[in-house]
């Protein structure tokens, strides 16, 4: 072994453990500045993590490519400084969040009508298994207790169809109603497209939820689960309101759905999504809130098999929570989160802004 060897093996001995586990690890970094990537199985466990997980590659890994072509490159810079989110062990940031809405929204616009159709009357069918359980509880409990405290305890089971269709991913209209008007909103997609888009997913729950009604609650009766008029006691408690209370109830219930849409992107697990959706529904039902697509099972039902209800109180009813359901998600969260969003990016532009200026004035 020559000397310069043993020089160097001794100086490698005599560093500390840090030293030389870095010594022993680094690699050259060639030309250009592209660092190569290490071989081995951790990066392939990196890799395989980053793919499982959509909502972090959607926003640490943010490239040009992921926003809408409509953005400018100033803004596309902008946007992903401040929606960087590679902190697993924090809450995601609020830029984060609403730059993953966008993304996910712009994807919905892409699909076919078929695939928006088809998905939500998949939702439409789902939620009524809350109705369904709902019911089947009620009518239960209406036999051993006052029917005041029955209601509020059969509606605990309110959050079962909504967990389905958000966890299994399925187009629900009152979830989606915040989502799908933020391309609009930051003028990536025209308001013709969204209300089109609205108009496929309203249709497709609401055939969803009708189908199911004539179907499960009819097969209900057949198992002797509840009775016709256990179906209309439940539908007088959604109707027997005037029409403005109706709509106020529908615009929170819109809100509540709004947040909840928020919440459930800003969960990074899907353990997380089904407590917050458990939650935020759950108070939906104990509150007695008007939810259109829930609704039109239960008003529905009520015409089909019930004694009360009539053709135009089913009709008018559909219209007012429709629209309640739409403000409240609109305008509580979609608008003014995005408001505050901008106000984010604006910030982080002047900063960026004041910054060149200073590197001027150094340079002259």
């Amino acid at each position: 072994m020559s000397q310069d060897t043993e020089h160097d093996h001794d100086s490698q001995a005599n560093r500390p453990n840090d030293e030389r586990t870095n010594a022993s690890t680094t690699t050259p970094v060639p030309e250009g500045g592209d660092t190569p990537k290490e071989s081995g199985s951790p990066s392939k466990d990196i890799e395989v993590d980053k793919e499982a997980d959509e909502p972090i590659k959607a926003t640490e890994d943010l490239e040009n490519d992921d926003l809408p072509e409509e953005i400018s490159d100033e803004d596309k810079e902008t946007i992903k400084k401040v929606a960087s989110d590679d902190n697993l062990s924090q809450a995601k940031s609020y830029a984060s969040i609403l730059v993953e809405q966008v993304i996910h929204a712009k994807e919905t616009f892409e699909r076919s009508l078929g695939s928006l159709f088809t998905s939500a009357f998949t939702a439409g069918l789902e939620i009524g298994i809350s109705f369904f359980m709902i019911l089947s509880a009620f009518a239960l409990l209406n036999d051993v207790i006052p029917s005041r405290y029955a209601m509020v305890l059969s509606s605990l089971l309110y959050p079962i169809g909504f967990i389905i269709v958000v966890i299994g991913q399925s187009l629900l209209f009152t979830e989606q109603t915040s989502l799908l008007s933020l391309p609009v909103l930051n003028k990536i997609e025209p308001l013709h497209k969204l209300l089109r888009l609205w108009g496929i997913v309203i249709a497709g729950n609401i055939v969803g939820g009708c189908i199911f009604a004539a179907l499960m609650i009819g097969l209900g009766l057949r198992m002797h689960l509840f009775t016709d008029h256990a179906i209309d006691v439940y539908a007088e408690h959604i109707l027997g309101f005037e029409w403005w209370v109706i709509f106020g109830s529908a615009v929170l219930a819109g809100w509540m759905m709004g947040v909840a849409a928020w919440l459930v992107t800003s969960a990074r697990d899907t353990l997380s999504r089904i407590v917050l959706v458990t939650l935020i529904t759950g108070s939906i039902g104990f509150l007695g809130l008007h939810h259109s697509i829930v609704g039109n099972i239960e008003v529905f039902s009520a015409l089909l098999y019930g004694n009360t209800v009539s053709l135009w109180r089913y009709l008018v009813f559909l219209v007012v929570v429709l629209v309640g359901n739409t403000v409240g998600g609109v305008v509580f969260v979609a608008v003014l989160k995005n408001r505050t969003f901008l106000f984010e990016i604006e910030k982080v532009k002047e900063q960026a802004a004041e910054a060149r200026a200073k590197m001027d004035r150094r340079r002259f």
